[in-house]
């Protein structure tokens, strides 16, 4: 009889925590979109924004997020997975990979202030690209390189062994193997990891202060040339994020309707990740069943 009181309490408990946490989140998303809801039009998401008069708008910084977005994952996903399937796969134990766990642990304990102070002294100064969208996503990269690497080999290792043991003993190689067994097996956990890395690049702010910048050029989106400094394509220009606007308009804003702006921008970038997610889920739910000869 106590034990079924305990199990029934644990069961109350648990689930008043999960109420919790998803009522909170439900007030949160309520509230900022709640906020910024009547400035969302297409003037105001195409718009670029005006320092000093009132109406101005988050183009220019909402398609930098998105470039940024792409530029990172592009650099950060092919390493964090490949370091992923070498700590699973080929990587001995030994006190060498002991070490390298440790300084991966390390890495994704650090503050992406310091990151950014990091990703200033190398890819800004060192470099002399001054403020640059490269220099923000391969700050990004380091800040999410821990968090790929550690999903793709848990995800990995949590193949169950006997289909790598299948592959092998039917005198598949190794690689060949990992490439199409152990992957396509491993991928929602490794397509979950990739989105909570974009989260992450997405929302970010301070590392992208000292190294994207927090001004963008004016824009000219009918020239696509990578050298141009008013190219939305060249990834060697300053680049001011979404975030860092709200940051911004919300400490240094000087237009009458800054607080509106910052609430518009707020809410432009919620429904932006959730977007995000929901879609990254859904492709990534696809590719899992084509890989895997699944059917719908």
């Amino acid at each position: 009889m106590k034990a079924r009181l305990m199990d029934r309490a644990a069961t109350v408990v648990l689930t008043l925590i999960a109420i919790l946490i998803i009522g909170t989140l439900v007030g949160l998303l309520g509230f900022i979109l709640s906020q910024g809801w009547h400035k969302l039009n297409l003037d105001f998401l195409t718009s670029p924004p005006d320092i000093v008069n009132a109406g101005g708008g988050i183009g220019p910084q909402l398609f930098n997020s998105l470039y940024l977005l792409v530029l990172t994952m592009l650099i950060a996903l092919p390493l964090g997975i490949g370091a992923g399937i070498y700590m699973a796969e080929y990587a001995p134990d030994n006190k060498i990979t002991q070490f390298i766990r440790m300084s991966i642990e390390v890495l994704s304990s650090l503050p992406s202030i310091v990151v950014g102070l990091f990703g200033l002294l190398v890819f800004v100064n060192m470099t002399g690209w001054g403020y640059t969208l490269f220099g923000g996503a391969l700050a990004l990269t380091v800040f999410n390189l821990p968090l790929l690497v550690r999903v793709t080999e848990d995800a990995l290792r949590n193949v169950p062994r006997s289909q790598k043991e299948a592959s092998l003993a039917l005198g598949i190689t190794k690689w060949r193997t990992i490439v199409s067994v152990i992957l396509p097996a491993a991928l929602p956990g490794i397509i979950t990891g990739a989105i909570l890395a974009s989260g992450r690049v997405f929302g970010e702010a301070a590392a992208l202060l000292f190294t994207a910048g927090m001004s963008s050029p004016n824009l000219d989106f009918t020239d696509f040339s990578l050298n141009s400094t008013t190219s939305p394509l060249n990834p060697f220009r300053p680049a001011e994020t979404l975030a860092v606007h709200i940051w911004k308009v919300n400490s240094e804003g000087l237009t009458p309707d800054a607080r509106d702006v910052a609430d518009g921008a707020a809410a432009v970038l919620i429904i932006a990740v959730l977007l995000f997610n929901l879609s990254a889920r859904w492709f990534g739910n696809w590719v899992y069943k084509k890989m895997t000869s699944g059917s719908n």
